[in-house]
């Protein structure tokens, strides 16, 4: 059985090229949409002293060098986060980046170790704007491409349709028939309780299963597959100990200012009202890191630098959307590297000497 062509193989380029003449159209009119919004493009340092401490994202590493070669640990960025952030303490008030960012071990067809992540953050205004934002922004860029649907595998919506609005708390009662708040208190999660409603489900459950293993297992294979059918879903209010990046909501302490945006059962974005306590947010941060060292032995630096920038960074939203997803849902293609220009090679050398 012979290799597939490569990507720049004229015949596969060929048939690639309306879905990337499309994609910037779309970033066209998502640039507008920023510009009518009195947005400022900003563009973040891909070079970072820390990664993300996210548990289970995985970054690559690399080394700088100084002139007189000492070398210190640097990493390419899985997110603007920590610079837009730094940006907003600095001043700006609403800003978007198109960040090209980088996740190891991460490959399928909504999946690619360096992809483009639009996000946009805005200071001292509620994260529901950032909902208005999601409905919006998806409709103007449909109509730049003369789409009225977005499609991915055999699921459809419409991008012109206002969201449905459901909590994260309605999605297992309605699809999983659990009772999830009933397992969360504001600072602690019960396992046991989770993983009793769970089999109950007929969710698998193992031994060592954590809350956070129990809530992703249910989240991926009974939620997900319903979402954004028909029309977008914004899912919001996720429990706390699922959004380490946001604060908590003022009329329940178990839940957080975190929601995520999906179409045709793809997770688009995943929004935040912005954790802005450095104390609060060290403590989530080692608390990931720990988590990551359990299950990957190995865990990432904190930022100090960005721990000391939020401590005068107002109060703000922000969302990161994947935006090659974006493209694809548009444009109806049914992998991430057919909306990608030059797509990463799979990885594979030819022997030296």
């Amino acid at each position: 059985m012979s290799a597939p062509s490569p990507w720049w193989s004229p015949h596969v380029h060929a048939d690639r090229r309306p879905f990337l003449e499309a994609r910037g159209q779309i970033k066209a009119a998502t640039r507008r949409f920023f510009a009518r919004r009195d947005f400022v493009e900003v563009e973040a340092a891909i070079l970072q002293v820390s990664p993300g401490n996210e548990a289970h994202l995985h970054a690559f590493a690399t080394e700088l060098r100084g002139p007189d070669g000492a070398a210190s640990r640097l990493y390419l960025h899985t997110s603007p986060e920590f610079a837009c952030k730094k940006l907003l303490a600095a001043g700006e008030r609403r800003i978007f980046d198109f960040a090209r960012v980088f996740r190891n071990r991460e490959r399928g067809a909504l999946h690619h170790p360096e992809f483009t992540l639009l996000e946009w953050y805005r200071a001292e205004e509620p994260y529901q704007a950032l909902m208005d934002d999601c409905a919006t922004l998806l409709g103007e860029t449909a109509e730049a491409i003369g789409t009225n649907r977005l499609t991915f595998r055999d699921r459809v919506a419409s991008p012109i349709v206002e969201p449905e609005r459901m909590s994260v708390a309605q999605a297992f009662e309605r699809f999983a028939k659990i009772d999830l708040l009933a397992t969360v208190a504001a600072c602690a999660t019960d396992g046991a309780a989770l993983a009793n409603a769970a089999q109950r489900a007929g969710v698998r459950v193992a031994p060592d299963d954590t809350w956070g293993d129990i809530f992703s297992r249910v989240l991926v294979e009974r939620i997900e597959p319903n979402l954004g059918i028909g029309r977008p879903t914004i899912l919001y209010e996720y429990p706390v100990a699922q959004a380490a990046l946001a604060r908590p909501a003022a009329h329940d302490p178990r839940v957080a200012e975190r929601f995520e945006f999906y179409a045709c059962g793809v997770e688009l974005a995943n929004a935040f009202g912005e954790l802005t306590d450095p104390v609060e947010r060290r403590r989530r941060f080692e608390s990931e890191m720990a988590e990551k060292a359990r299950v990957h032995g190995e865990s990432y630096p904190i930022d100090a630098d960005f721990l000391a920038a939020l401590a005068v960074m107002p109060q703000a939203s922000g969302i990161a959307l994947g935006f090659d997803r974006l493209v694809m849902l548009l444009t109806g293609a049914a992998r991430i590297e057919q909306v990608l220009w030059t797509p990463v090679e799979q990885g594979t050398t030819s022997p030296s000497g």
